[in-house]
């Protein structure tokens, strides 16, 4: 398998490991609180990513770091995203949750202009607004209230699902600005440390001592994310950023499969829509960073000496 189509393959299986991850989360949420949940997917991802760098005779230097302060608000914003995504799954169906999943990458472009300086042109300001215009889409039923609309649970799942966006947005920003310094493997290894250290704090709020079947989800969904984090990581060591990152919304198709099968849920046409809406822009935004890459390297090969 070429070097491109193993990154594909990677990302695929990533998406599909991270997809299992939210469904075992899913069904312990009635009787699991988010913050417990989101120590067991933290803690029990660590030997994964641990075994992976000693596979990898990487355990000395990957875990190196120059930026601990870098870590620490990354792991912060993260793991403020994970627990809410997690509540939010005990509260909407798994393809609305996923849908509205998809506005992080759009907050990225937003963020990145407001913190990083980066240049944001026409393009890529129309295509966050597609983008945000699906979100609304799907967030809409969910904020109308009274007879017919949604119940006031269903509007704070959707609320909790669009915060766990804006928080992994502003991880991604962190993620941005730790990557010229740190190696990928210390990044995976201390958010999920982080998230642990998070989650467990959240003990005197009320944990609860899991059913076998519970606890046993809740391992896997430990075990399951660090498999996907490994995978996420090699797909970017065998393809350009530009080829994986489409195959991201593959998760849509698996989140309907799983939900349906699983939870017999079905998807509404407005999610559908909304959903929809949001894949094209985040397309969009990929296809233009991807121009804009090969610009910048044609500039450097002409700026470059020959000699």
């Amino acid at each position: 398998m070429t070097g491109p189509l193993r990154g594909i393959a990677c990302k695929i299986a990533s998406v599909t490991c991270f997809t299992l991850m939210a469904t075992f989360i899913k069904s312990t949420a009635a009787e699991v609180p988010s913050g417990q949940a989101v120590f067991f997917r933290s803690f029990f991802a660590i030997p994964v990513i641990l075994i992976w760098l000693v596979a990898r005779g990487d355990l000395r230097h990957g875990l190196a770091t120059v930026s601990p302060m870098g870590h620490a608000w990354r792991g912060i914003a993260g793991t403020t995203s994970m627990m809410l995504v997690f509540a939010a799954l005990g509260l909407l169906p798994l393809p609305e949750a996923t849908a509205l999943g998809y506005a992080a990458p759009l907050l990225v472009v937003v963020f990145a202009a407001m913190f990083l300086g980066e240049q944001v042109r026409a393009f890529r300001l129309g295509a966050v607004a597609l983008g945000l215009a699906g979100v609304l889409i799907v967030l809409w039923p969910r904020l109308t209230l009274g007879a017919g609309g949604a119940t006031p649970t269903q509007t704070l799942g959707a609320v909790l699902a669009l915060g766990a966006a804006v928080f992994a947005a502003l991880a991604q920003v962190f993620i941005r600005k730790l990557v010229h310094s740190e190696q990928t493997a210390a990044i995976v290894f201390y958010f999920s440390v982080t998230g642990a250290i998070v989650g467990l704090l959240t003990l005197p709020f009320g944990w609860v001592l899991p059913d076998p079947r519970a606890a046993a989800l809740l391992v896997g969904a430990g075990l399951v994310g660090g498999v996907g984090q490994i995978l996420l990581t090699e797909s970017y060591r065998h393809a350009e950023a530009s080829v994986v990152a489409p195959f991201e919304y593959t998760s849509m198709l698996l989140a309907i499969a799983l939900g349906y099968f699983v939870f017999a849920e079905v998807p509404t046409s407005t999610t559908l829509a909304g959903a929809a809406l949001i894949v094209i822009a985040g397309l969009f935004i990929i296809w233009r960073e991807r121009r804009l890459g090969l610009q910048r390297a044609r500039a450097r090969e002409v700026m470059t000496p020959q000699g």
